[in-house]
């Protein structure tokens, strides 16, 4: 009945089938744990952006990568700006998804250290080569508030360039701001600007905005799509083994209906048609039989008739009057 299940075709098909449930329901469980992380990241920022600022020096340390559970964290910094050392980092994004720079200023702390800061977005000139306008940070001692965030690295997707003009940069990393230098020991990581005490005078660059911490993404529901996908490959293989069995048991049937009806015209021309049928003899039946002048001879005497065979007798009233 299902013989053909172990043909070459439903072999492979079958194989097919069977590979890709697991494949899929392991595709369904990454979607799940990218869930997972997007809801961890948003819960580690929420609770960070409202945490107490906390002194930058507490956090960051000099060759030291900034910890996962502090990345986001609000801190403050005090000390001057060095904007002979700022640089600017190439194509970054505004608020407008135009294309721009970010401008970074070293700040430089009390106790002789420095720590990168992230001043804000400004436009692109139409000179890409040359160093943009940006606006001067304030003069003296100022406490700035910010967001903590980890080094710039290749591997969060930005490609680093070499050949830039000068003071242009890709990433924001204080490994390569001490490599270029800058003197005395750099923290590590760098501070996403979000308030100036004593407040600036002028212009200034473009806040970075705060980062989403509400959308979650669509991956539970790519998690459902794979899952729904994994239960439906045994159904569909199912439903095509049934009409795969249906298909072949009408083929067979009609097969043998057309060997019957060919068997039965074989059958007709084999016995031919029927043999004419004779004249009938004189004194025979059309089917043979002798008729009523049977076991006479054919040159038997006419006997003839009698005159009262040969006509009727008369009436008595006719026979009177011809008296």
């Amino acid at each position: 009945m299902y013989r053909f299940l172990l043909s070459r075709q439903w072999v492979i098909t079958t194989l097919v089938a069977v590979l890709l449930i697991p494949v899929m329901i392991q595709l369904g469980f990454w979607q799940l744990h990218r869930h997972q992380d997007r809801v961890a990241r948003n819960d580690l920022i929420a609770q960070n952006l409202e945490a107490e600022p906390a002194p930058v020096e507490r956090l960051a340390r000099e060759g030291r990568t900034v910890p996962r559970e502090d990345t986001w964290r609000t801190v403050t910094a005090t000390g001057a700006y060095e904007p002979e050392r700022e640089v600017v980092v190439r194509q970054r994004l505004g608020a407008d998804d135009k294309q721009g720079y970010f401008v970074v200023t070293p700040l430089r702390l009390g106790d002789g250290s420095a720590v990168l800061v992230n001043r804000g977005w400004v436009p692109a000139g139409a000179d890409l080569t040359s160093f943009p306008k940006v606006p001067p940070p304030p003069t003296g001692e100022v406490t700035v508030t910010g967001r903590l965030r980890p080094d710039e690295t290749t591997g969060s997707g930005i490609r680093d360039k070499a050949g830039l003009p000068d003071r242009q940069v890709m990433l924001i990393n204080s490994a390569d701001e001490a490599a270029d230098g800058l003197p005395g020991p750099v923290l590590g990581g760098f501070v996403e600007l979000v308030g100036t005490a004593p407040r600036p005078a002028g212009k200034q660059p473009e806040p970075v905005p705060e980062p989403d911490h509400s959308s979650i993404g669509v991956h539970i529901a790519y998690a459902i799509q794979w899952w729904i996908f994994a239960a439906a490959v045994p159904v569909g293989w199912w439903i095509l083994v049934r009409r795969e069995r249906r298909d072949r048991e009408a083929a067979a049937a009609k097969a043998a209906k057309a060997s019957e009806t060919a068997a039965a015209g074989d059958a007709g021309e084999t016995t031919g048609p029927a043999a004419p049928e004779e004249p009938a003899k004189d004194g025979e039946a059309p089917d043979g039989t002798p008729g009523d002048g049977a076991g006479k001879g054919a040159d038997a005497p006419v006997r003839p008739a009698a005159d009262d065979d040969r006509a009727p007798s008369l009436a008595p009233a006719e026979q009177m009057a011809a008296d």
